[in-house]
């Protein structure tokens, strides 16, 4: 019989965290939960030799970029402090195999207008704000130890990510549960930065497909295929080297299925220090893996404002 896979989770258990997600997890797997610091040297090291860990999925980030802003200390501190401690404790282990860090596509900065996207040996790294230059700068120990210490590691750059249990402060379920209670929608600015959404069921299977086929000390986006603005006057189809990409606008999209004025609901604030204005990946490399989204957004946006529906 084939070993159930262990699972050791390191979880500061901050203000946007909850336990409850993790519930079910010990149906399908040796699970263990450890409340602490990634921070903690003496801590993960104490973990990696205790529960012989052989591969390492670092998730753990500040990541709200508007947080960022205010208290980039804090970024610095887990972002690049957090990664070069578990870095550190892998090159003294003897038992971790594989490093897989978890970037952002931000990393990029702000991408082109033009059809064009960001690839992982083609583009250069421009962060513009502190939470993407956190990740940069993590990202950049992680490539060091690759060529001082030959650390196995993988690099994912990620975009925008939503579904179930997502705190509330990332911009579709915070629209959801306001437009729940009938509040308005703040709107950065002029509202027509253009990201790209991903449900987190594709991000999950994109994560598993690099974990167990991506090559060691390569450098995988995850992105999805089409880009939406927070909120526009219309839906607009673009032509582009991509045949399905689409541009539509997410306010329009959830006004449209709780069966509201979108003009009556916004209610514009202070835009970001700055705010680039657009990110795009081309996700080619991994789909070479075998690797394609799947959940369509129409689908996915309906069944996740149906579970935010049940814990508001």
């Amino acid at each position: 019989m084939k070993p159930r896979t262990q699972v050791v989770v390191l979880d500061s258990l901050e203000y946007c965290a909850n336990v409850k997600n993790l519930e079910g997890l010990a149906q399908n797997l040796t699970f263990k939960l450890v409340n602490g610091n990634i921070r903690s040297a003496d801590l993960v090291r104490h973990i990696l030799v205790t529960e012989d860990i052989d591969t390492i999925m670092h998730f753990a980030a500040e990541t709200h970029v508007d947080n960022s802003f205010g208290n980039s200390f804090t970024f610095t501190e887990t972002n690049v402090l957090g990664t070069h401690v578990l870095l550190e404790a892998c090159r003294l282990s003897n038992t971790v195999r594989r490093f897989v860090h978890v970037s952002t596509d931000e990393v990029y900065g702000e991408a082109s207008f033009h059809g064009s996207s960001s690839s992982e040996s083609d583009s250069m790294l421009a962060p513009t704000n502190p939470y993407s230059a956190s990740k940069a700068a993590a990202e950049m120990l992680v490539i060091a130890y690759g060529t001082s210490y030959n650390l196995q590691y993988v690099i994912t750059r990620g975009n925008n990510v939503y579904g179930p249990r997502q705190f509330p402060e990332k911009a579709i379920p915070k629209f959801i549960h306001l437009l729940h209670r009938g509040q308005k929608i703040p709107i950065h600015g002029s509202g027509l930065a253009l990201r790209s959404y991903m449900h987190v069921s594709d991000a999950a299977t994109a994560f598993d497909f690099i974990l167990h086929k991506g090559k060691n000390q390569g450098i995988y986006n995850i992105g999805a295929r089409e880009e939406r603005t927070i909120m526009s006057v219309a839906r607009v189809r673009v032509d582009t080297c991509f045949p399905n990409f689409l541009l539509t606008c997410i306010v329009k999209d959830l006004c449209k299925i709780f069966k509201k004025d979108e003009t009556e609901q916004l209610e514009h604030v202070t835009d970001r220090a700055f705010n680039d204005r657009r990110y795009f990946v081309d996700s080619s490399k991994l789909e070479k893996l075998g690797w394609k989204q799947e959940k369509d957004w129409a689908i996915g946006l309906v069944r996740f404002i149906n579970v935010c529906s049940t814990s508001d």
